[in-house]
């Protein structure tokens, strides 16, 4: 794997996971490495095993100069609909930075309102260590949830799919409804509420 970018100057790499679930929140994180304590192996959370993924976020958490997990919660999810939730959810990420970057990067096409530069790159997560370490951040942070919810809605399956729509899941959702958890916005959990 090519090493990933580190730009030069306080850059925050912000990224999100759970866009895409039927249920539970969606998290974001922004992280602001530290040049002189380097973390090896950082990737795109997707391309890492849960084992590397859960070493490299305890090492991010150790080393960064700041980081900050948010979210944006299923209500915020059905009432702005999924992509202002996510831009929510980065602005709480930066907001709760501890050290106020100079600038930042964010992985996609959009960006959230902020009041620093920022900047979207497309595949950032696979290009730029901070943005990388942000989605690892992002995704062992929002599969910890996810267990969470597990425990109190175990006929869903969250455990093996976190929320995705998997055949599984949908399953889950014909026999048992949807959960409090369950976004209602989002069209197999809307069809399962129309037909209740």
């Amino acid at each position: 794997m090519p090493a990933l970018i580190v730009p030069d100057g306080l850059v925050c790499g912000i990224d999100e996971a759970g866009r895409g679930p039927l249920a539970g929140p969606v998290v974001a994180a922004a992280v602001i490495l530290d040049p002189t304590r380097p973390v090896d192996g950082l990737n795109d959370s997707k391309k890492l095993s849960e084992k590397k993924r859960e070493a490299l976020a305890v090492l991010i958490r150790e080393r960064a100069l700041a980081w900050c997990v948010a979210e944006a919660n299923i209500e915020e999810i059905d009432r702005l609909n999924i992509l202002w939730a996510t831009m929510l959810a980065m602005q709480r990420a930066v907001a709760g930075l501890a050290v106020r970057p100079t600038s930042a990067l964010v992985d996609g096409n959009r960006c959230p309102d902020l009041d620093l530069p920022v900047e979207a790159v497309v595949k950032g997560d696979g290009k730029i260590a901070s943005i990388a370490a942000a989605s690892i951040l992002a995704k062992t942070a929002r599969d910890a949830g996810m267990l969470a919810l597990h425990e109190h809605y175990p006929q869903y399956g969250f455990a093996e799919h976190m929320g995705y729509p998997t055949p599984a899941h949908l399953a889950a959702l014909e026999a048992h409804g949807a959960s409090p958890v369950h976004r209602r916005s989002f069209g197999p959990v809307a069809r399962q509420l129309s037909l209740l």
